[in-house]
């Protein structure tokens, strides 16, 4: 596989038990300090397409506890990586599928956070949205998978198109909520 090129599977129930055990590594390695770990991305939604990467959100008490957690998490063997273009306050921890550089997914991505922050909020609505909303997943799979198709699996186009999709969601979202 070239660097830079993501690969989608269909939906492997394993992903559920990973998220268990990381939430269990996690909470058992941070002995307090993480108060909260929630499994989100698309393996949390049952029957969908998505990367292989197992995406888990944990969360602290304060902006205190961050660095600590992080460096706990860290001795996990997961890295620090950039936080995403659309929020600057998660600290993004990934374990790599191999020692190489070239593979773009990760096997778990732990976004680390203040426990009832806006992104905390923002990345349990949107999960939530989409285990209730099975037409809206549906529609979120077939755009992700034409997005990567037409972008050739390029990861800056892949995320690119899903940050735009992900925009338009939380605006229909927004919008179901008005009287």
């Amino acid at each position: 596989m070239e660097e830079n090129t993501v690969r989608l599977m269909h939906y492997d129930p394993r992903w559920r038990q990973e998220f268990q055990q990381t939430k269990s590594s996690i909470l058992h390695s941070c002995d307090g300090w993480v108060t909260a770990v929630e499994h989100v991305g698309s393996t949390a939604i049952s029957g969908l397409i998505a990367r292989p990467t197992v995406d888990v959100l944990a969360a602290v008490a304060d902006e205190a506890a961050l660095a600590t957690a992080a460096e706990l998490i860290e001795g996990l063997n997961f890295r620090i990586n950039d936080s995403p273009g659309w929020s600057a306050e998660p600290i993004v921890l990934e374990k790599p599928r191999h020692l190489s550089a070239a593979q773009p997914d990760p096997t778990h991505c732990v976004w680390l956070v203040i426990y009832g922050s806006d992104c905390w909020r923002r990345m349990i609505r949107m999960r939530d949205w989409l285990r209730e909303q099975k037409e809206t997943a549906i529609r979120f799979e077939e755009a992700k998978v034409a997005r990567w198709r037409s972008g050739e699996g390029d990861l800056a186009a892949y995320e690119s198109d899903k940050a735009l999709f992900f925009a338009h969601l939380e605006d229909q979202m927004e919008a179901s909520q008005r009287p």
